[in-house]
């Protein structure tokens, strides 16, 4: 592994338990994007060939029209919005974000509202565009999805996410059935999702993945989809999306993530995997703690260890989640369900001989039972942190 600069920033060392989470710096880049990316930073490039090469390799991987690449998923969502809102027009692109004359609304389920660090409807707002929530958190129907549907619909919004609502919800055939029948594109949020074809080939019109979440690849999104949308995407760099553009070393860092992804041998990756939660499991066997190994709420072939405190007496999940940040190293969990009083291990992003580092750190915590801490106030001392920033 190379060497670990942490130190001489004043940072502590953290060990990735949680998922392919931006706040964590989202994943691992692999050794094969850090030597594309070095290769291509000393050199000019024209970036719209760049964008037409990029193109045809998303085309390729996701069975798409076209692709392109953008600074983020989030930025994606933006731009496909965006698009769908003005076409190739070059004055409307410059219009937005006044909407005056343009189709301006996007519609989405209220159980797709999630918040990923920032609001999800805020990524369509910023393009002017309104949002036209359909349904309630727990249920929306087919009959509310056509009524929403009108002349003043730019696209619809369907988000793939362990944060969603995960039942009670339109699925995605049937979404893009009402959506066809109106000439209304769907727009697929797939920012952490792994299958990077079959979205296309269930009628999204366009997909956005992140590429440095399950790709290993540098801070970037990747748009696939129907040509002349992604097309309308692309051409936001002359309007909003300028503050969205993606240098040279994101396209190039993108394009070898999406063909290291197809070379690697995902049945070992998987099995590494399974190895790492049998040792995590094996460290927490001896206590009160319920074990269970879950799958990816997606679909995504993941796994994760989930620690169940309910019947433990005298600790929270949420303290000892909170006790293994508070070591050395740092290990931050999956920490969705504290206020169920459980959390998750997720074995994707560790480096050699981290496995066994969380296994020994997770041992000694609950050997400790920490005291018990309310979820809900350490989230808010997280919070008073985060808007306390930089002191």
């Amino acid at each position: 592994m190379p060497r670990d600069p942490r130190p001489g920033m004043g940072l502590r060392p953290v060990i990735n338990a949680a998922g392919t989470m931006t706040s964590l710096g989202a994943s691992i880049a692999r050794p094969g994007v850090i030597d594309a990316v070095t290769e291509v930073l000393p050199h000019f490039v024209e970036m719209d060939d760049l964008q037409r090469w990029a193109c045809s390799i998303i085309a390729r991987e996701t069975g798409a029209e076209a692709g392109c690449v953008t600074s983020c998923a989030s930025a994606g969502i933006s731009i496909g919005v965006a698009g769908a809102m003005t076409g190739n027009s070059l004055a409307r692109i410059e219009q937005l974000p006044d909407t005056e004359g343009l189709r301006d609304e996007v519609v989405i389920q209220a159980g797709h509202l999630c918040q990923y660090s920032a609001p999800i409807d805020q990524a369509i707002r910023i393009t002017g565009a309104r949002v036209r929530a359909i349904g309630t958190i727990n249920e929306a129907r087919f009959d509310q999805l056509e009524a929403a549907l009108s002349e003043r619909t730019a696209a619809m919004l369907f988000v793939v996410s362990h944060q969603t609502m995960q039942y009670g919800q339109i699925s995605l055939e049937h979404s893009i059935e009402a959506c066809r029948a109106r000439d209304v594109p769907v727009i697929v949020d797939a920012a952490a999702e792994q299958d990077l074809r079959g979205l296309i080939q269930r009628g999204a019109d366009l997909a956005v993945y992140s590429a440095h979440k399950f790709l290993g690849g540098m801070t970037g999104g990747i748009v696939a989809g129907r040509k002349d949308l992604v097309r309308a995407a692309y051409l936001q760099s002359a309007g909003i999306g300028r503050g969205m553009k993606v240098g040279k070393e994101g396209i190039v860092g993108a394009m070898k993530a999406l063909e290291l992804w197809r070379q690697r041998d995902h049945a070992a990756v998987r099995e590494e995997r399974q190895r790492v939660l049998a040792l995590w499991r094996s460290a927490a066997q001896s206590t009160d703690v319920g074990l269970s190994i879950v799958p990816d709420p997606t679909g995504n072939p993941i796994e994760r260890l989930r620690l169940d405190f309910r019947t433990v007496t005298g600790t929270t999940a949420a303290a000892v989640a909170g006790a293994l940040a508070a070591g050395d190293p740092r290990v931050i969990v999956r920490d969705e369900f504290l206020d169920r009083d459980m959390f998750e291990l997720d074995p994707c992003n560790l480096h050699p001989g981290e496995a066994e580092t969380v296994a020994a750190r997770l041992g000694e915590v609950l050997a400790a039972l920490p005291v018990a801490v309310d979820p809900g106030e350490m989230r808010r001392r997280a919070h008073a942190k985060r808007v306390a920033w930089p002191d």
